[in-house]
């Protein structure tokens, strides 16, 4: 079984897959991880996000063993890890480059030990409309800006980072702005897709309900 959940940044997509993937014994792949990867790669070279030639050539090169000693630094999960994700996620040739293999993952999911899974669940902007066009289901998580800038504060705070609600808030809007209206795949629920708006919702309410959803397939 193949389940994607996209939705926007802080919308609880990745709580949810995590929850759902532990259930149900699914691998779970945060696309999103790929996209920081390439884009923090070329921060820490200091080189130019914009520049999709070069951005490009970085996507070309990433390994899944590159991803994961990058995912350990400290700014893989922060504004700048999430900025140049962001940046670089837009550049239509960088999309291609990685498409391949989000999509060779759906044919032969497998669980970080390497062991073989019955399945997996997709966490990411569009992977239930150009990742995985025929998965089994299709979740988009969304929330209120507000309620997810809130969220990610919280989340900084917990961890010892800087920063301000409204800092936050600003960012989110950019990212929200500029992954939506991206002219290669653009982040949007695929026409089949059941929609979740977490603003008044807890974690456990949105997986109850994806469990039911879930269940009955």
């Amino acid at each position: 079984m193949i389940i994607t959940i996209d939705g926007p940044a802080a919308a609880g997509k990745g709580t949810l897959a995590g929850k759902l993937a532990e259930k149900y014994k699914l691998a779970y792949f945060d696309t999103g991880m790929v996209y920081r990867a390439v884009g923090l790669e070329m921060v820490l070279d200091n080189k130019n996000i914009n520049d999709e030639s070069l951005a490009e050539e970085y996507a070309s090169k990433l390994t899944f063993p590159k991803m994961m000693k990058l995912s350990k630094n400290p700014d893989f999960r922060s504004n700048v890890g999430g900025q140049a994700a962001s940046v670089v996620s837009a550049h239509p040739k960088v999309r291609a480059t990685l498409l391949k293999m989000q999509q060779d993952f759906a044919k032969n999911p497998v669980f970080a030990d390497g062991n073989s899974a019955r399945g997996a669940i997709y966490d990411g902007r569009d992977t239930g409309t150009v990742v995985c066009p025929n998965a089994d289901i299709k979740f988009f998580i969304t929330a209120s800006p507000e309620v997810r800038a809130m969220r990610r504060f919280r989340e900084f705070e917990a961890k010892g980072m800087q920063t301000t609600f409204e800092a936050v808030l600003e960012d989110m809007r950019i990212r929200d702005e500029r992954d939506s209206k991206r002219a290669t795949a653009p982040m949007k629920p695929a026409d089949d897709a059941i929609i979740f708006d977490t603003s008044d919702l807890n974690i456990d309410e949105v997986f109850q309900k994806a469990c039911k959803i879930i269940d009955s397939k």
